[in-house]
C-alpha cells in the first residue's frame, strides 16, 4: 500500500488578534498616542468614526486548527469572509506567527496572498524574478536557465525591465504566478489573487498548477469564492467557518456545505416579487407579482417528479405572444447551466393573472441551484422582446430518490444529464 508523505502538519493553531491596536505609523504618532492615553485623553491619531476598543478585547482568527497536507495534493481553501482562511496561509507563508500551536512545513513555499506580494516596487519585472530566485535559494545561473519561460509565460515581455511600480494590478499579478510556478519550490499558496486577471490567464493558471501538481509533485493550496475554479483544479477541499475547520474531504461535499452557508438551504415557496428591482424591462408595464411553489414547506425538488410553479402576474394593456422563460443556475457560477420556454399565451389588461407551471428537472443533477423567470414577448423570425424580469434568484434543492442511479461525478460530467443514449444496433465487422 502507497504512503502518503505529510509536508504540512498543523496542530491546535491558534491566532489572536487584539481589536482596534494600530501603530501611528511614525515613533512619534506612538509617542502622542502613549502620552494621551496617560493622560486620558482621546488618541489624536485615531481615525475618524473609528470605535474604542477596551484593552483586553480580542478577536480569535483561528481557533484550534488541526490539518495535514500530504505531498502533491492539491487543497481548496473555502469559507465566508472572516473565516480565518488568508489567516491560516499567512501563519504557512511566516507572515505572522500563531499565537498557540505548532506548524511544521517540509519543502520550500512560493505564496501569493495579495496583488504584489514578494515584490520590490523599485526593482524592475527581471530583477524581481531574480529577487524571488534568491529568497527562494536558488543561484543566478538557476534562475537564468527559466528566465525565458518566466518572462513568455507572464505575457510582460514589453515591460519585464520596467519598474513593478508602473505594473498594473494584472501585470503583477501575470509576473508573480509566473515566477511562483517556475522558480524551484515544493508548495504553492494561492489566496484569490488570480481574480484580478483576464478570464484566459485564469485558465492558463489553472492548467499550469494542475500540471506542476501532476508533473513535478508540487502541492498547491488555494483559496477562493470562484467554485468552478475550485472544482478544476482541487482534489480535496477544506472548509472553514469563524476560525475553524468544519469539513476536510471531498470537494462536492465541501462545495455543497459552503452553499449552503448563506442562509440559502431554507429554501422558502413564496417570492413577493412586486417591489423588486427589474434587471431588464422594455417598459411595458407588465409586472411579476409572486412565484410560488404551490402546496410545499421548502423548495426541495425530488428530481424525477415535475413540479408545480405558480407565476402570478398583472398588464397595463392586453397583450398577446408572451412565452414565460425559466433560466437555471449553479449556486457558485454566473452563467446559466440552461433554460426553458412556455408555449405562448396572452393576458388581459388590469386582470390579475396566475400562470401555474409544471417544470420537468429530471435532466439536473442533484445539487442547489437558482433559478429566475422573466417574460418575453416573441416576434417574427424567432425573434423576442423582454416585458418583465424581476430581480429575483430563487434557491432550489434537486434531491434524487433513486438508489441505482450511476455515481455522477459533477465537475468532470457536468450537472446536466440528458436523457439516456440508445443502442440501435451493434455490427461485427469482417476481421477476427
Amino acid at each position: 500500500m502507497e504512503t502518503r508523505e505529510p509536508v504540512i502538519c498543523i496542530e491546535g493553531v491558534k491566532k489572536r488578534y487584539r481589536l482596534g491596536v494600530i501603530g501611528g505609523g511614525t515613533l512619534q504618532g506612538d509617542l502622542e498616542s502613549w502620552w494621551a492615553k496617560i493622560r486620558g485623553k482621546e488618541d489624536p491619531n485615531l481615525r475618524i468614526g473609528a470605535k474604542k476598543y477596551d484593552k483586553n478585547e480580542t478577536f480569535m482568527a483561528l481557533d484550534g486548527i488541526d490539518l495535514t497536507i500530504y505531498h502533491g495534493e492539491r487543497v481548496g481553501i473555502i469559507g465566508q469572509n472572516g473565516a480565518g482562511k488568508s489567516t491560516l496561509l499567512k501563519l504557512l507563508s511566516r507572515v505572522t506567527a500563531p499565537t498557540e500551536g505548532r506548524i511544521c512545513i517540509d519543502g520550500r513555499i512560493a505564496s501569493m496572498l495579495e496583488v504584489g506580494t514578494g515584490f520590490h516596487r523599485e526593482l524592475t519585472g527581471r530583477e524581481n524574478i531574480y529577487l524571488n530566485g534568491a529568497i527562494l535559494g536558488m543561484t543566478k545561473a538557476e534562475v537564468d536557465a527559466k528566465m525565458d519561460q518566466i518572462i513568455a509565460f507572464s505575457e510582460c515581455e514589453q515591460f519585464i525591465d520596467t519598474p513593478v511600480k508602473r505594473y498594473s494590478s494584472g501585470m503583477y499579478v501575470k509576473l508573480a504566478f509566473s515566477v511562483a510556478a517556475h522558480l524551484n519550490n515544493e508548495i504553492m499558496i494561492m489566496d484569490e489573487v488570480l481574480a484580478v486577471g483576464d478570464l484566459a490567464f485564469q485558465k492558463k493558471c489553472l492548467d499550469k498548477m494542475s500540471d506542476v501538481s501532476r508533473e513535478q509533485g508540487r502541492t498547491i493550496l488555494y483559496v477562493s469564492h470562484n467554485m468552478n475554479t475550485i472544482r478544476q483544479l482541487c482534489d480535496r477541499c477544506v472548509v472553514m467557518s469563524h476560525g475553524k475547520i468544519i469539513f476536510d474531504g471531498a470537494v462536492d461535499e465541501g462545495v455543497a456545505i459552503y452553499s449552503g452557508m448563506d442562509g440559502k438551504d431554507e429554501f422558502p415557496v413564496f417570492y413577493d416579487c412586486s417591489q423588486k428591482p427589474r434587471r431588464r424591462s422594455a417598459g411595458t408595464g407588465i409586472r411579476i407579482q409572486s412565484i410560488r411553489f404551490p402546496d410545499r414547506e421548502k423548495a426541495i425538488i425530488e428530481r424525477y417528479h415535475p413540479v408545480p410553479i405558480e407565476i402570478t402576474y398583472r398588464a397595463d394593456q392586453d397583450w398577446d405572444d408572451l412565452q414565460i422563460c425559466m433560466r437555471i443556475r449553479n449556486m457558485q457560477t454566473i452563467g446559466e447551466l440552461g433554460s426553458t420556454l412556455t408555449e405562448t399565451f396572452s393576458v388581459k389588461k388590469g386582470r390579475l393573472e396566475t400562470a401555474r407551471l409544471l417544470v420537468d428537472f429530471s435532466q439536473m443533477l442533484d445539487d442547489q441551484y437558482l433559478i429566475s423567470f422573466e417574460i418575453l414577448r416573441r416576434l417574427t423570425l424567432g425573434n423576442y422582446v423582454p416585458m418583465e424580469n424581476p430581480d429575483t434568484f430563487m434557491p432550489i434543492r434537486i434531491v434524487n430518490e433513486r438508489q441505482n442511479d450511476i455515481r455522477w461525478i459533477k465537475r468532470a460530467w457536468g450537472n446536466i444529464q440528458l436523457n439516456d443514449l440508445k443502442i440501435e444496433g451493434i455490427s461485427a465487422g469482417d476481421g477476427q
